[in-house]
């Protein structure tokens, strides 16, 4: 992958873009590198790619993305053939050597720098972290506050206990519980370990505080025979990209514009107030904020700033008047970050090993 994270007993690698920009940021790499997919995947060797012969890349640019495989899931399908519908135009049935390389580095610098804004973590959980938080000082007083959290007056023991290994993070050593291959070959197993007590039965805190250390350890000792791979990724949404733009002039005047050029205009060349989500959509990467509908609380924030300028309201507005208001739009998303900052983590099982993911997307050896 890219950098080495120092977090956890394993580590983790950084999948930050940076690689992918220096691959096709060098003309005569990229070239060589294009030169050696392409003909990989040139079959019959008449210099062009047929729909047959592009499948294999599409499916390794699925794959790079995180997608599941082709057939998995209507969305993902769909993807599948926008990808292939980018090197065809939807139309050609063979695409030349130039179509390949402009459309493969549009994929990958799209791919680059959505992973700048959100990098990832690749993190290999083997049970040594969760084996060092059951023997830590914090555990006994972390899962009492736990079951204080989760027990009900009717909840059985497996209730209790499916609820706080969903509780523990996967920086205490702990794979995301709501994954379904989770479930079947750690948690199933690691509940059907508990032969002392009826499951169904309700239990008491100090029965649970010693089976769910049963249960816990069996887990990590079967995520050491076992080691799952999780794709982590946090983000901080606090202002600081918000005013990094704001105080950098040229910078702001070029976003601006560009986010102007995007939103239609009526005959005299004034804007509507109904297109400042538009407008506001075209400078989000720039702001470090994520698509609209993406994240509630972030939704949230931005409706409170677009009520803040009456937005709905559907007046026209001249050019200036426009990006003043989306100035001010922006600097309230600041303002409203910097008081009450906004974190989204995730995490996912990478259920391919990770030496069997895209090849297509791998440099050469001889680069």
């Amino acid at each position: 992958m890219e950098k080495k994270s120092g977090s956890g007993s394993g580590g983790g690698q950084v999948v930050d873009g940076s690689n992918i920009m220096k691959l096709v940021g060098n003309e005569e790499v990229f070239s060589n590198f294009v030169e050696h997919k392409f003909e990989e995947l040139d079959r019959d060797r008449d210099g062009h790619l047929s729909l047959n012969e592009l499948h294999p890349a599409v499916a390794d640019i699925g794959l790079a993305l995180g997608l599941p495989a082709q057939g998995s899931s209507p969305d993902s399908d769909h993807i599948y053939s926008e990808v292939l519908n980018e090197f065809t135009h939807g139309k050609q049935q063979k695409v030349s050597k130039t179509e390949f390389k402009e459309v493969l580095s549009d994929i990958l610098l799209g791919m680059a720098a959505g992973l700048k804004r959100d990098p990832i973590v690749i993190l290999r959980i083997d049970g040594e972290d969760l084996l060092e938080f059951i023997d830590g000082p914090t555990f006994e007083s972390e899962m009492m506050a736990t079951y204080s959290e989760i027990k009900s007056a009717d909840g059985t023991l497996r209730d209790c206990l499916i609820k706080a290994l969903e509780k523990l993070t996967v920086e205490q050593g702990m794979p995301p519980s709501s994954d379904s291959w989770v479930v079947s070959n750690i948690v199933e197993p690691a509940l059907q370990s508990c032969t002392g007590h009826d499951l169904d039965k309700t239990v008491s805190q100090e029965t649970f505080l010693a089976e769910f250390k049963k249960v816990a350890e069996f887990v990590a000792h079967r995520l050491q025979e076992q080691p799952v791979i999780v794709a982590h990724s946090e983000n901080d949404f606090d202002g600081s990209d918000i005013k990094r733009l704001l105080s950098n002039k040229f910078e702001l005047d070029k976003t601006l514009y560009a986010a102007i050029e995007t939103v239609p205009r009526d005959r005299n060349g004034k804007l509507s107030k109904e297109y400042l989500r538009l407008a506001l959509e075209a400078v989000g990467p720039t702001a470090g904020l994520p698509p609209l509908g993406a994240i509630e609380q972030m939704d949230k924030v931005v409706q409170d700033a677009f009520n803040m300028v009456n937005a709905d309201d559907g007046k026209l507005l001249k050019e200036d008047e426009f990006k003043k208001l989306l100035t001010e739009i922006l600097g309230s998303i600041m303002l409203q970050l910097e008081g009450n900052p906004i974190s989204v983590h995730s995490n996912s099982v990478v259920h391919e090993p990770l030496n069997a993911s895209s090849t297509l997307l791998q440099p050469t050896p001889e680069l």
